[in-house]
């Protein structure tokens, strides 16, 4: 008896679909590694989305397979947060459903622009 195949938890990634131009959205930065775009519900004045071209579903899968594109993506979201917030902001990556990521292809949440609390949730 042959196994099932097996199902791939996002063969439809909505990420790769906007950085092919697919999918409208408002591109804030674009480079050969990585892609910035507003967060269609933002959560904060300033609330950008930073994800590599590449598909990589949590940010520890990116920081194995790619340790340079999750560097540079880090250094995209500070100067993001130096030009709209001045430099103050939280970066945020959901790894699960339990703790809300929707769209299983990594991505940062650039946070700004009001005061957060701690403990965050």
């Amino acid at each position: 008896m042959s196994e099932a195949p097996r199902v791939q938890r996002a063969p439809d990634d909505l990420f790769l679909r906007i950085v092919a131009g697919e999918v409208p959205a408002t591109i804030v930065h674009s480079d050969e590694l990585v892609v910035a775009f507003e967060d269609v519900d933002p959560q904060a004045p300033v609330h950008v989305l930073v994800i590599p071209r590449e598909r990589h579903e949590s940010v520890a899968q990116l920081a194995a397979a790619a340790p340079a594109t999750l560097a540079r993506l880090v250094q995209v979201a500070q100067r993001i947060a130096d030009e709209r917030c001045g430099g103050e902001y939280r970066l945020v990556f959901n790894t699960g459903t339990a703790v809300g990521q929707s769209v299983f292809h990594v991505h940062g949440h650039v946070l700004g622009g009001r005061p957060f609390t701690w403990p965050p949730g």
